[in-house]
């Protein structure tokens, strides 16, 4: 297989992981996570949500989330933006990459921001103006790029004429998200082979939901199209609220273990990831659907690096 030799990971967990649990995480667990992430070596961090906290309660702390984080450098924290009144506030509280969305799917569009595909890319213009003149990173998100709960199969003319307008108003990312975990590998060959030849420097991330489990086999069918920036969401966390049975994303630890067994460098020390996994699991107080927290890393009896207690592998217990 022709694969890169180094891949970039995204961690989104604290913002899209976080964003969809039932309960309040406290901010003081929400900064702590953020922080531990940094120090497991990942240089980008989708870290808050700036929509209206009656919209997602559990982003309503953004503001002093961003604004309270022990910066390393280096390390770029993005926040997802709405609309004008949104990038107002994450300008103001210090975000160096703002991402936008939109869906691919009219309908789910509609019922995620309440208007048309066209009326959203028409309101980032200003967006974008303010962002680039200011010296923030924009990425762009195409949801549901891979098939709609409410219209199924999404052509994939649709995801070409957000990307070209994403090109049009200057990001200098485009993520193409799987919401419902309804891809495969051929459908992301076959995707890949329409984009790429759009993108021209304009650089391309992947967003895969594991819903159908078929997350990391579409991360592998990218890779084999030089594709090097993915998403992962810690311990598998996520989904999407008007995107009926769309559990997480790719749990991190799990895409970073294949990747580095794979001979492929991430720049993240698994074993820190894995202790930000069992964090999770413990702030969150339930089992989380990544694999590494609980089976740890590949290791045998001989292996003189073996020195994990399998007792901090009992599901939902915290780390200590």
């Amino acid at each position: 297989m022709n694969l890169p030799g180094s891949v970039t990971i995204v961690e989104v967990g604290p913002r899209d992981g976080l964003q969809n649990e039932p309960d309040f995480v406290p901010t003081e667990r929400k900064i702590e996570l953020i922080e531990r992430l940094a120090e497991a070596g990942f240089k980008r961090i989708e870290v808050a949500s700036f929509v209206h906290p009656k919209a997602v309660p559990q982003m309503r702390d953004s503001a002093e989330v961003v604004g309270r984080i022990r910066r390393q450098p280096g390390v770029v924290y993005s926040a997802l933006v709405p609309n004008e009144k949104g990038l107002e506030r994450a300008l103001a509280s210090g975000v160096g990459e703002i991402a936008l969305f939109v869906s691919a799917s009219e309908t789910h569009n509609r019922e995620n921001v309440g208007m048309a595909t066209a009326s959203s890319l028409e309101g980032f213009r200003k967006i974008a103006e303010t962002a680039l003149a200011g010296g923030i990173r924009i990425r762009g998100y195409v949801v549901t790029a891979f098939g709609c709960p409410y219209e199924g199969t999404v052509p994939p003319e649709n995801v070409e004429r957000i990307v070209d307008a994403y090109r049009s108003l200057g990001t200098h990312e485009v993520a193409l998200g799987d919401t419902t975990g309804m891809a495969n590998p051929s459908q992301v060959s076959r995707m890949l082979d329409r984009i790429l030849p759009r993108l021209g420097t304009t650089g391309l991330a992947l967003h895969f939901h594991d819903t159908r489990g078929t997350a990391l086999a579409n991360v592998l069918a990218a890779l084999q199209h030089e594709v090097t920036v993915f998403d992962g969401s810690i311990g598998g966390l996520g989904g999407c609220p008007y995107a009926p049975g769309a559990s997480g994303n790719v749990a991190t630890e799990d895409l970073v273990n294949m990747l580095e067994e794979m001979g492929i460098r991430t720049g993240i020390d698994l074993r820190k990831l894995i202790d930000c996994a069992r964090y999770t699991r413990g702030i969150v107080g339930r089992s989380l659907p990544g694999h590494l927290a609980t089976a740890g890393m590949i290791r045998w009896a001989g292996d003189p690096t073996n020195t994990e207690d399998p007792r901090q592998n009992v599901p939902g217990q915290r780390p200590k």
